[in-house]
């Protein structure tokens, strides 16, 4: 069972007004290791079997034990039960889950109470919309993009990133939705976020990240100053 605490360490903490990074959708493992040596914060592993970026149990071990136990192995779920949400943390020792459905608040507290940091995904163009972030307390940050795509994830919809301040909580606010190397900073900027998510901006096809885009995009945000 995981004991960590997303609140207790720096990922999600503005480092002097620099947002964190996770790079999320990562399907190999040498990828992730060369992501977080690149410097990102933590990495995102999806769970959802319709998702393109979707990985294996087995796989996702052998991506999480290639990396040091200070990143933030997150895994990424939509409308799944506590018992498969769980069986995943365990089996990964994944740090915190990302609920990316229209799922209760009573999973997010039943989640948080075992110590595992829960990311509750919000969106300004379906509900859960980001007037509902008061129902769930109990979680760790929230996660806002758009998501009127095809898929629940942000399929690389540029959006107006300075909605995300109407999420009126003290948790932290993680920025997604449509981010390249190129557009990040003005998304940081508009948005004030603890932390910025990438997936498809950085690829060169689904699950295959281009580490040069990669580089420049955590070497933009890391050059934010506010």
């Amino acid at each position: 069972m995981s004991n960590f605490l997303m609140n207790d360490i720096k990922f999600f903490k503005k480092n002097h007004g620099i947002p964190a990074v996770k790079i999320c959708g990562l399907t190999d493992p040498g990828q992730a290791a060369e992501c977080v040596s690149l410097g990102a914060d933590a990495i995102g592993l999806v769970f959802y079997r319709k998702s393109p970026r979707f990985v294996s149990t087995d796989r996702a071990v052998d991506i999480c034990s290639s990396l040091s136990p200070s990143v933030i192995t997150t895994g990424v779920f939509v409308n799944e039960t506590y018992d498969f949400i769980m069986k995943r943390v365990d089996t990964c020792s994944l740090k915190a889950v990302q609920l990316h459905g229209s799922e209760t608040p009573e999973l997010v507290n039943k989640l948080a109470v075992t110590g595992v940091a829960v990311i509750k995904a919000l969106f300004a163009g379906k509900n859960p919309c980001l007037n509902d972030a008061v129902m769930f307390n109990r979680a760790s940050a929230f996660l806002v993009e758009y998501g009127r795509g095809v898929l629940p994830g942000g399929n690389a919809e540029k959006w107006d990133w300075g909605m995300a301040k109407q999420v009126k909580t003290d948790h932290a606010l993680i920025l997604a939705g449509g981010l390249t190397p190129e557009n990040v900073k003005t998304a940081i900027k508009s948005a004030l976020p603890d932390a910025v998510d990438v997936s498809s901006g950085v690829e060169i096809s689904h699950g295959i990240k281009d580490l040069e885009k990669v580089k420049q995009f955590i070497e933009n945000v890391k050059s934010v100053r506010r």
